[in-house]
């Protein structure tokens, strides 16, 4: 009885099992190797600490002020508007307090779509040698002068937790973000 039972619910669990791991794979196929846990930590970090910033009214109340316009890429994609608090530029990097929320532009409103956290190069490097790293992330180098008319070389970090990116949660540029819709 015992050998009728397996032989007849093996390929049963073939399927099962087939079904269970190529549903895994496909959920993770966009996430580099290595990074599946720091990607999902430091989003759902950003999305639990900026929830209340789905509402634009709270930014401003919380003296997040607009810097620039809508960024866009040169040959793809978007960042959005930022909304910066100029009091977080303190050289501190804090996981549940970024320096600015990105917005995009749609149909009259704003939709929070991600962060960045920004940090100046030289208040980062009197007390560091190296770039700083959040969450296992590295910040990008941004030298001077730039497009952004920023003055100073700054670090800084994307992180998109409100909106997809199909590059990666920590890319610069955004395909799913655009400024046309100003």
């Amino acid at each position: 009885m015992k050998n009728t039972f397996l032989t007849s619910s093996l390929p049963l669990l073939l399927i099962v099992a087939f079904l269970a791991l190529s549903s895994s794979g496909l959920a993770q196929q966009n996430v580099p190797p290595g990074r599946e846990d720091q990607s999902s930590t430091l989003v759902q970090t950003v999305r639990e600490a900026t929830k209340q910033y789905l509402d634009i009214n709270n930014a401003v109340a919380d003296n997040y002020g607009q810097f620039l316009g809508c960024v866009s890429g040169s040959d793809h994609g978007a960042m959005g508007i930022h909304y910066v608090n100029f009091a977080l530029l303190n050289g501190t990097i804090d996981a549940k307090h970024p320096q600015a929320l990105i917005y995009e532009p749609v149909n009259g409103q704003m939709k929070l779509v991600g962060v960045e956290f920004i940090v100046d190069q030289a208040t980062w490097l009197k007390n560091n040698n190296t770039p700083p790293v959040l969450e296992g992330q590295t910040f990008l180098l941004i030298d001077a002068p730039n497009r952004y008319g920023v003055p100073a070389p700054f670090f800084e970090l994307h992180v998109w937790a409100w909106r997809d990116n199909p590059q990666g949660d920590f890319v610069d540029w955004n395909n799913h973000v655009s400024c046309s819709h100003e």
